[in-house]
């Protein structure tokens, strides 16, 4: 008796996941190339002002450190 109980919940599950998914609306093909893009150039920005902070924050330790 548990385990049909098991497998109802389980089918239940299922079909929930499933008629939630319809619900989706999926990005085009554009929205997630333009997406995509943004992430990129953003993820290259960052790195560039990271990577300057470091530079400039391991210049003056060296110079406070002589």
């Amino acid at each position: 008796m548990k385990l049909k109980n098991i497998f109802n919940k389980i089918n239940n599950f299922i079909k929930e996941a499933i008629a939630e998914l319809r619900k989706v609306i999926w990005p085009t093909k554009k929205d997630l190339k333009n997406s995509t893009i943004v992430v990129i150039y953003t993820i290259i920005i960052a790195s560039i002002f990271i990577g300057l902070i470091d530079i400039f924050f391991t210049k003056a330790l060296t110079l406070f450190m002589k």
